[in-house]
């Protein structure tokens, strides 16, 4: 299956794919990851990129475009991928039918996690993450046995700069602006199914196995 997961940040999409990924035995393909590493790296990709992420902008569609085409094209995503974070916009979106298409592929699902503006806040505000091992924490939901220190490895935990209150708001005004816009073209096209943000984690696979059943009897 080849699928998107749509949602506002801190809505629990990564949670989800990585759900689907396991049972579906394909590939998370997370551009807020790569762009990361891209980053940690020093590339020139990642040099451009951080000034935008540090501001809470989206990163130029060139930049993210080129890194998504070179990874569909790995022998890992043949039998199917989830895509999360792309395409953010219609010009990305218009991207994604291009590579596809060439691709002989087409999209199966495409899932839209709903959840309050609000709860996002609190949820990334409150995320603290591992520099070290890259564990993710959250200060009221899943806290550190102790204070401010990695339970897998013992290093400090951070807040990443675009988990600050005020850039996780201009996140979310950038996301209702321009991917909304992509999220409607899914929808004319059939392929939106929802699936709730606020649930108990111990409910996620559940919901995710129903919202996969009729695909799975399907194929």
């Amino acid at each position: 299956m080849r699928i998107l997961i749509f949602g506002p940040p801190g809505s629990g999409k990564g949670t989800r794919a990585r759900l689907i990924s396991r049972l579906l035995k394909i590939p998370v393909i997370t551009t807020g990851d790569m762009l990361r590493d891209e980053v940690s790296r020093g590339t020139e990709i990642g040099l451009k990129a951080k000034e935008y992420m540090d501001r809470g902008e989206l990163v130029p569609d060139e930049l993210v475009i080129r890194l998504v085409e070179e990874r569909l094209h790995r022998p890992d995503c043949s039998g199917g991928f989830i895509l999360d974070g792309f395409p953010r916009n219609l010009r990305q979106a218009e991207a994604l039918d291009r590579i596809l298409g060439e691709m002989g592929m087409e999209l199966d699902l495409v899932l839209n996690v709903v959840v309050d503006p609000e709860i996002v806040v609190e949820r990334l505000s409150l995320r603290r993450w591992c520099p070290k091992c890259g564990a993710i924490y959250n200060l009221k939901y899943d806290p550190p046995k102790v204070d401010e220190i990695c339970d897998e490895c013992g290093a400090r935990l951070i807040q990443r700069s675009d988990d600050r209150e005020e850039v996780v708001r201009r996140r979310l005004r950038v996301y209702e602006e321009q991917t909304k816009p992509v999220l409607e073209l899914y929808i004319e096209r059939g392929l939106v199914r929802e699936i709730r943000g606020d649930i108990p984690i111990e409910e996620i696979p559940r919901e995710v196995e129903e919202v996969l059943k009729p695909y799975l009897e399907r194929d």
